[in-house]
């Protein structure tokens, strides 16, 4: 079994090898995400603990959120779940995260060959192609109870699998294509952005923030009436959006006394870049990183009053 290291060095070369541009690694701090990769306009923020099993829902969940700030697809890349490989050529699910192994993400971004089965409870399962279904039964002059009984189902499954409310076990699938003769297994995106959910937004205002400076940035931008999302798992603070203008911004406070601010100014930037947003710094002191992050002092953040005045300083 490939230790964490190896695994994010593989992980970060198969994105390479596809095309990707990738960020720096998140390792200043604790984040949810240890790097973020762009192709085009598809975007993921990647998680790679090898052992899936360790990831914590409040890690998910901010993983979730962050992600849909910036209409990204969050990704676990793993090798085990608990003491049980992960197979290839399938998507599990972890918290609602599509999680996969190595050599699916390389089929998938490489040679665009998509994985057909999901691990979900008590088994293995597809998602089978209804309208196609419902067609070649037609076609072939078959009602949906004999069908069914040919295939070994009920009807009622049957008639769930034709209005795709409902997934089959990879033996029903294999008897439905074998008796139709046509393929019917539908490829799993494994890179689904993050939805919005009233559940993950409730998570985000219960997010509990120790940093007393970051709580005073926040409540100084909450009253403009632009979108600021707070962030715990991440190498910045918080994502500010400002849907009229198009424009995300990926912010970090600093106190003064942070001793590894160099690391994560660069790692701010390295992610906004891959993002496409803006980067910067809001310092309570005269405290400034070694590189081109934009800062904007405290005093000065004092005396914005309206969103405008808050862009024109990054």
């Amino acid at each position: 079994m490939m230790k964490r290291a190896e695994t994010l060095d593989a992980t970060e070369s198969i994105l390479r090898r596809a095309g990707f541009q990738i960020s720096e690694r998140c390792i200043a701090r604790p984040s949810c995400f240890d790097l973020v990769a762009r192709r085009e306009k598809q975007v993921a923020l990647l998680k790679v603990p090898v052992d899936v099993g360790s990831i914590h829902v409040k890690a998910a969940s901010e993983l979730q959120i962050i992600s849909r700030c910036f209409s990204a697809a969050p990704l676990f890349i793993g090798e085990k779940s608990r003491d049980k490989p992960l197979e290839d050529d399938t998507v599990y699910s972890r918290y609602d995260i599509c999680t996969i192994n190595l050599r699916t993400l390389e089929d998938v971004v490489c040679s665009k060959r998509y994985p057909l089965v999901e691990a979900g409870p008590g088994g293995y399962y597809v998602k089978l192609d209804g309208c196609t279904i419902r067609e070649k039964r037609q076609k072939l002059g078959l009602s949906v109870g004999k069908l069914a009984e040919m295939v070994g189902i009920s009807r009622r499954t049957l008639y769930g699998y034709e209005k795709s409310m409902a997934k089959a076990s990879v033996s029903v699938a294999y008897k439905l294509e074998w008796t139709l003769g046509i393929p019917l297994v539908q490829p799993v995106d494994a890179f689904q952005k993050a939805v919005q959910s009233t559940g993950l937004l409730a998570a985000a205002k219960r997010l509990i923030i120790r940093n007393c400076f970051l709580k005073t940035v926040l409540r100084k931008l909450s009253p403009f009436g632009i979108s600021v999302t707070p962030t715990e798992r991440a190498p910045f603070d918080f994502v500010v959006q400002f849907p009229e203008e198009q424009l995300n911004v990926v912010g970090g406070v600093t106190d003064g006394k942070e001793q590894d601010i160099d690391q994560r100014a660069k790692e701010i930037i390295s992610v906004s870049e891959v993002v496409e947003a803006h980067p910067v710094l809001i310092t309570d002191g005269q405290q400034a990183p070694n590189n081109d992050i934009p800062l904007i002092r405290y005093k000065e953040l004092l005396r914005i009053k309206c969103p405008k005045e808050f862009i024109d300083l990054l």
